[in-house]
Order: structure tokens, then C-alpha cells, then sequence
């Protein structure tokens, strides 16, 4: 029998109230500000409770390099926290989810939402996928509220001197709108003395919302007080005598904060199988640090003994980031990684083409798994992190397949899973969960590392990033990426770097499949995240803003007299 469409499995689910789900964690309803029945967010008394207890042991998902047969990061970090759960029962122990929030780019665009799929999903799906509480709004609002201040100081006089010409802050959109990337804006600026108004223009454009330095702060912080701090420490552009212009300059912070104040509470939702789930925060990996917020993911662990976090992309882009810019800022150290990887996709990095994936092909997948080989190796050696493979399962998987994926991993020192979850839940993942126990009990007090110092060059961490993670040759840096790095690496170089490439290779060409070596990294220039605290290298092609494909998902989405969703995945 055909299995029923996500949207179809999520609307036939019986949820429970929210009540329910917190107080498996041990938290009253007065803990609760809710956003109606299945819904909820943590209080800030509530948060600040939780500061007391110790912590439990986090557990980070990712993935090899995505292609277009999927990877299924998001049900494997789903279903194995509902694993682990039913593993955990008789030890009066518990596990929970912790993961970003959907952006409306992909929901409508290429990929679809972000809640999982099959019998591993968070729930409510709809309303997670679209609004959900109105966190991305609050985050685009923001931004967009220092944008308008920024145009508004030079219309009523400039007294800051603001050089228009070097204003980088950009406005923002939670859509994906390829028409926004580039535009100009006309303005004026009045003359004190006189009152005449003289025009100017200025070139400049929208960024999607999971790309704003917004959206990173926001994810980043600690507290209302670390966020505030965070906004007033945005760099928006120069003055004319070439020094930097703050959003303090401007006063911007506290209405910026009060826009951001309730969103910045982690929501709580829960799975299918009604496990527990922080959903909160949601930049991109490849042109952002693809995380779920620090604040949700440190509540996460003083509610529950295991906590499971996905990061965004392939362990080149999330795993990095997660590791070089989360876990250094805030000192997270993950206890184990699990590396998702598909028999499709292997084959796809082997070079088979998308049409014939179906078809057996032992081959291919031993080619391909060149990519799983490299990503294992930087999470193994790179950050020193135990790492068990999760083969997430399709029907056209054979067991020839199957069985060479697996013995090639084990012949890597690792242990590869055959998971199940989206066709079985979670009895789908008890295997992937039950080896994942058993490896961080033997891994002991195994402790992580990060890939670079903070000392280094930042020219030297983008080039270690490359070489180390990517398997480049060498990276060129454009003359304009050139001219920004040497003020760059006088005011900044003791910060983490954000590289911003394509996600579908570990080069800046997402045409080269596998795991290419001997490739230049291109870097088109450098931005600066100074509330956010690092800088972004933006590579190649790569978009802040990305377009619609030419068959949208929104195309598929349709509402029903009865008001019913349907067509969303």
C-alpha cells in the first residue's frame, strides 16, 4: 500500500496539548505563553529556572553533500529522538528535539518545509511551515527597522556623515525573489544649513531572511542582554572619514530588541510520537551558520539527557559551522555525530543521473562513497567527534547495496545503520539510536576540538577551512574580497569565519560531484557580522538571496473550503 503524503500523515495525527508535552519535561503550564493548543512558548522565568540544572549530552545530525535524491537530515534527527526515547523509557531518561524554524523560501520554492517526513515529523506541520509564531517576521522587521532608520538619518541631515556609498546593510525578506537582489535606492539628504534637500542614489538589494546578520544574532545570543548588545554592535557602513558607523549610532538597538523580545522565547511543539521538540531560529548553512539558536539548544539540554540537533546541508557547511562558530562562542561540545547519508545519493556522487538511481548499481555507490569517506574523516579527525552513519532507507535500496555501503563504512572504523523512520517511526530508528548509545558510552569522555584558533589570520581559517574540510588546493581571493581583508583582519581577525558557498559540493562549483580535490575556492568578497561576531566569505555563485525554481512547490498548495492545506510537503 502507497504510503500517505506528509501533509496527510501530519493532519491524521492526534496530537497532544501542549500542557502534556511540557510536563514530560517537568514544566508547569505558568511556564507557558501560548501561541493556541499544540503551540507554546517558554517563559522567560522559565528559562531562567533552567540555568540551575546540569546539562545532558547533545547529539548532532548532518549529512553527506545534498543532492536531488535527498538525504533525509531532518527525519533522521526526528526519528531517532523518538528512538531514543523508547530505548530510554525503563532508564527514566529522556531525549528531545531541538531544530530551526522553516523559512518560506524553500517551503515555496525548491525544497519544500523543514518538518521532517513520513512517520518522523513535528507536528503541528502547517502551521511550523508557515509562520508558525511569527519569529522570522520579528527577525525581518528588525532588520528592516535599521534599514529604514539608516535612509531616515541622511534624509534629516547626516550628522553621523554617513558615506551613502558605503552603507552594507542590506533590507530583508523571509521569500525567495531573485528581482530583490540588486536595486537602487533613491534618496536625500538635507542640507542643515540651508534645508534644501539634494538627491543621491545608492546600489543595494534584499538578502533572505535565514541570510540576515539579524537572523544570525538572533541565534547566536545568550540572553535579552547579549541580544541587545549584539544588535547595538552591527556595523552598517562607514562615516566619510572612513570609520565605522554602529546601529548604537543610530539608537537602533532597543526598538530592534523590543521587536525581537518574544520571539527570542524557544517554542516547544512535539513529534509524531509526541517527543518533545524546541523548534527556534533558522539561518541557512551554505550562506549563513545554519543553526537552531543557542538559547533553545542550552534549554534543550537542562530538560532532557539527550539532546538532538540537526545543522544545516552537508557536514562541510552545517557540521563546520555548528562546530567552528556555535560550539566556540558558546562552549556546546557535542557527545557524538550522525552522518545521514542515502544508497541514492551515493550513486548520485558516483555519477549516476537522477532517472536511473532506482536501478542496483554496486558501482556507483563505491565511487560515491568518496563523499561519505571525507565528510566521516572531518568529523572523525578534523573535530574529533565519534560518528555513526545513518543509512536512511527507500524501497529501491538493495540489499546488495546495502550490505557493500555498509562494509565500506566499517572498513572506515565506523558503523553504518540502516534506518527505517520515515515508513516506521520511530521503531524505524532503534537500531540507529541503540548503536549511537553504545558508541558515546565507549567514546567516554572523548572531548571535541575546533578546526583553527582564534588567533589565526582570518585569511589563514578560510584557507583551512578550504584545504582542511573541502580538500582544496588553494583559495583566490578577489580583488574586492582583497581590498576589505586587511581592515578586516586590523579590527576583526580574531573572529570565526562563515563561508558561504553552494551546498551541493565541497567545491565552489556545485556541478562537481563526489569529493573533487586539487579545486581553487573563490572568494567573491568578505562581509562583516560584527554583532554576530564573524565574517562571512561569500564563494562563487553563491546567492543571499535565492530565486524560485521554474516549478515552485507553491504551485502544488491548495486550501479547501473547509479550510484544509494540502499540496504542502
Amino acid at each position: 500500500m502507497a504510503m500517505l503524503s506528509d501533509i496527510a500523515i501530519a493532519q491524521a495525527a492526534e496530537m497532544q496539548a501542549i500542557t502534556q508535552i511540557a510536563a514530560s519535561l517537568n514544566l508547569p503550564a505558568e511556564d507557558l505563553l501560548h501561541y493556541g493548543p499544540h503551540i507554546a512558548k517558554l517563559s522567560a522565568q522559565a528559562m531562567q529556572r533552567l540555568q540551575t540544572k546540569p546539562d545532558g549530552q547533545l547529539i548532532l545530525v548532518t549529512a553527506i553533500s545534498p543532492t536531488p535524491a535527498g538525504e533525509g537530515k531532518t527525519t533522521t534527527t526526528i526519528g531517532l529522538a523518538d528512538a531514543l526515547n523508547c530505548l530510554l523509557a525503563d532508564k527514566q531518561k529522556s531525549a528531545m528535539v531541538c531544530m530551526r524554524e522553516p523559512s518560506l523560501g524553500p517551503v515555496f520554492g525548491l525544497k519544500g518545509g523543514a518538518t521532517g517526513g513520513g512517520y518522523s515529523q513535528v507536528l503541528p506541520m502547517e502551521d511550523i511551515n508557515l509562520h508558525f509564531t511569527g519569529d522570522f517576521h520579528a527577525i525581518s522587521s528588525a532588520n528592516n527597522l535599521l534599514a529604514a532608520l539608516i535612509d531616515n538619518h541622511i534624509y534629516q541631515g547626516n550628522a553621523l556623515n554617513i558615506d551613502p556609498d558605503s552603507i552594507s546593510w542590506r533590507r530583508c525578506l523571509d521569500m525567495n525573489d531573485r528581482a530583490l537582489r540588486d536595486l537602487t535606492v533613491y534618496g536625500h539628504s538635507k542640507d542643515s544649513k540651508t534645508n534644501t534637500l539634494n538627491p543621491y542614489s545608492r546600489q543595494t538589494g534584499f538578502d533572505i531572511t535565514v541570510a540576515s546578520e539579524v537572523m544570525a544574532i538572533f541565534c547566536l545570543a545568550t540572553s535579552l542582554a547579549d541580544l541587545q548588545q549584539r544588535l547595538a554592535n552591527i556595523q552598517i557602513g562607514l562615516n566619510k572619514q572612513q570609520q565605522a558607523v554602529l546601529a548604537s549610532d543610530l539608537q537602533a538597538e532597543g526598538a530592534m530588541t523590543a521587536l525581537l523580545k518574544n520571539a527570542f522565547q524557544p517554542t516547544l511543539v512535539q513529534t509524531l510520537a509526541h517527543t518533545p521538540a524546541l523548534v527556534h531560529g533558522g539561518p541557512f548553512a551554505n550562506i549563513a551558520h545554519g543553526c537552531n539558536s543557542v538559547v533553545a539548544t542550552q534549554a534543550a539540554l537542562k530538560l532532557a539527557d539527550f539532546v538532538v540537533t540537526e545543522a544545516g546541508f552537508g557536514a562541510d557547511l552545517g557540521a563546520e559551522k555548528f562546530m567552528d562558530i556555535k560550539c566556540r562562542k558558546t562552549g556546546l561540545k557535542p557527545a557524538a555525530a550522525v552522518l545521514v547519508a542515502t544508497v541514492r545519493a551515493l550513486k548520485y556522487h558516483g555519477g549516476v543521473e537522477v532517472k536511473n538511481l532506482n536501478q542496483e548499481n554496486t558501482a556507483a555507490l563505491i565511487a560515491g562513497m568518496a563523499n561519505l569517506e571525507k565528510h566521516l574523516t572531518n568529523l572523525q579527525q578534523a573535530f574529533n567527534l565519534p560518528v555513526v552513519v545513518a543509512i536512511n532507507h527507500f524501497d529501491s535500496d538493495s540489499d546488495a547495496e546495502i550490505t557493500c555501503l555498509q562494509e565500506a563504512v566499517a572498513k572506515l572504523g565506523a558503523q553504518a545503520v540502516v534506518c527505517k523512520h520515515w515508513a516506521q517511526g520511530a521503531d524505524g530508528a532503534v537500531d540507529l539510536a541503540d548503536a549511537l548509545l553504545r558508541l558515546i558510552a565507549s567514546s567516554g569522555d572523548q572531548a571535541c576540538r575546533l578546526l583553527y584558533p582564534d588567533a589565526m589570520p582570518l585569511a589563514d581559517k578560510i584557507k583551512c577551512v578550504a584545504q582542511q574540510i573541502y580538500g582544496a588546493s588553494q583559495v583566490e581571493f578577489s580583488p574586492k574580497a582583497l581590498a576589505s581583508l586587511a581592515s578586516l583582519e586590523k579590527h576583526h581577525g580574531h573572529f570565526p569565519v562563515c563561508i558561504a558557498k553552494t551546498q551541493y559540493s565541497f567545491s565552489s562549483d556545485p556541478t562537481l560531484r563526489g569529493a573533487p580535490t586539487g579545486h581553487v575556492l573563490a572568494v567573491r568578497e568578505l562581509r562583516l557580522s560584527r554583532g554576530a561576531e564573524f565574517v562571512v566569505a561569500v564563494c562563487g555563485d553563491i546567492m543571499t538571496m535565492p530565486g524560485l525554481p521554474k516549478e515552485p512547490a507553491s504551485e502544488r498548495i491548495a486550501v479547501d473550503q473547509a479550510g484544509h492545506i494540502s499540496g504542502l510537503s
